[in-house]
């Protein structure tokens, strides 16, 4: 039996793999009659025609204006609504043993979901690094990549994919060393000492180099922002500096009572203003948060998803997260919980109102249940939840991070010249965030995946994750 499923596997993708994955066609593309969503804030346009040409937006406009390539390929979008690819700003791909490098289940799993790009927040960076060139160069099927590789962390890190960081001319060399192995960023773990972080701070500065993540045990949100880190994860060290005893939880330890009942408005007010005037962009991982918080209160047993998930998920990485988790919280109780992730998203919304940038992130494949490409539109549901409006919540995921990447001239909205990253959708999204998830149809770098593709993409993750034992 688990021969045949091998065999069957190994078919299913050397055919699909040719046919669907690296098939490049110089045949111009073309939805006509459609609703374009072009993520800038407009209302949407009715009745436009969109062409692809390559891997760019050769034109668009109303549909009776138009001019149609010939013998261009021609879907008839009627009724149906084109928005930007996704981007998932918050991923983990290739995690030691904890996330195996698999091409065959992360990377389809995002695309089938309209996620046409990611940043890596820490994996494994020699495999990241080839699957970055192969996607880019039509060899592999998956999103666009944005890589760390790996996190800097305390003398000995917690996770996989981690450099060790003692003192400051540690944090020095890892970062020019991750700099020359060339990386995109520099990304920032909880156990980092205090002058190995502002060290690794002042050297990214110097190199040019952007650098984000947690803000570390050890250092304070304000202190974290002025040194110019770019975004903060997971709201790491926000409520602490909220606190009226910030300076005893800096010392440790905490407990997530402590910042529910220590919690003050004015010292909030003035960290978001800050916040606002350095433009320190927050990834708070809202999927991730309530899953990690409500472990215990969440009832998984019946997820639909599971049939995406291989062995390493689900029998080894996603149980001893909640093992440590239930560590962390079994002084907590569920009421203080569910208090604080209602505190998560009221944060949200006031940092939104002041001005403080955001983006999507999931923190997947780590997070518990937390599915590549199906948490990203969890993601923006619970943006909405906070009280973001749809557009809002959908900038998160396509604006905003070109904005972030510098890359708005490229990517980030439907308009011409962009890349013709899109997901074609059945039903409008500004009505109801939820229909990100209707998706009809993907294209990722000007190639169209029908909703049939779509389907086998999936079939294909799930007969690889019942092969993996």
């Amino acid at each position: 039996m688990q021969r045949t499923v091998t065999t069957a596997l190994a078919a299913f993708f050397s055919v699909f793999t040719m046919t669907v994955c690296c098939t490049a066609t110089d045949k111009a593309l073309v939805f006509t009659h459609i609703n374009v969503i072009d993520a800038t804030g407009s209302s949407v346009q009715p009745n436009m025609t969109v062409v692809v040409q390559g891997q760019h937006i050769a034109d668009l406009g109303k549909s009776e204006r138009v001019k149609i390539p010939r013998g261009a390929t021609i879907v008839d979008a009627t009724g149906k609504f084109l928005i930007p690819g996704l981007w998932d700003m918050h991923v983990h791909t290739i995690f030691g043993d904890w996330l195996p490098k698999d091409e065959k289940i992360t990377l389809p799993l995002f695309v089938a979901n309209g996620v046409t790009g990611v940043r890596d927040m820490g994996s494994d960076l020699e495999s990241v690094k080839q699957w970055r060139a192969d996607i880019a160069a039509g060899k592999l099927l998956g999103p666009r990549m944005i890589i760390a590789g790996p996190m800097l962390d305390g003398p000995t890190p917690r996770f996989p994919s981690s450099a060790p960081v003692s003192d400051a001319a540690s944090g020095r060399k890892v970062v020019d060393d991750l700099k020359n192995a060339g990386v995109d960023f520099i990304k920032i773990q909880s156990l980092i000492p205090h002058d190995g972080y502002f060290a690794a701070a002042d050297e990214a500065n110097k190199l040019g180099i952007t650098f984000v993540g947690h803000v570390p045990d050890a250092v304070r949100a304000s202190e974290a922002s002025n040194a110019g880190q770019k975004s903060i994860e997971h709201f790491t060290g926000v409520f602490e500096g909220c606190s009226t005893v910030e300076d005893q939880l800096l010392k440790g330890p905490k407990t997530l009572g402590q910042n529910v009942a220590t919690f003050d408005p004015e010292k909030a007010k003035v960290l978001i203003a800050l916040f606002a005037k350095n433009q320190t962009w927050q990834v708070p991982t809202l999927a991730w948060e309530r899953g990690q918080w409500l472990v215990d209160d969440i009832d998984l047993s019946q997820d639909p998803l599971i049939k995406y998930a291989p062995a390493a998920w689900k029998d080894r990485t996603w149980p001893m997260f909640k093992t440590d988790i239930l560590k962390m919280t079994d002084t907590d109780p569920l009421a203080i919980r569910k208090r604080f992730v209602q505190m998560e998203l009221d944060m949200t919304l006031a940092m939104f109102r002041a001005g403080v940038p955001f983006m999507a992130g999931t923190d997947t494949a780590a997070g518990i249940h937390i599915f590549p490409g199906f948490s990203l539109h969890q993601e923006l549901a619970l943006f909405v939840k906070a009280g973001l409006t749809p557009m809002e919540a959908l900038q998160t995921a396509t604006l905003n991070p070109a904005k972030f990447l510098g890359r708005t001239a490229d990517m980030g909205t439907v308009e011409k010249g962009k890349l013709a990253d899109l997901v074609l959708l059945d039903a409008n999204p500004l009505d109801d965030i939820d229909n990100t998830r209707k998706i009809q149809a993907v294209v990722l770098a000007g190639r169209y995946f029908s909703r049939s593709q779509l389907d086998e993409m999936l079939h294909g993750v799930e007969v690889a994750a019942a092969a993996e034992k």
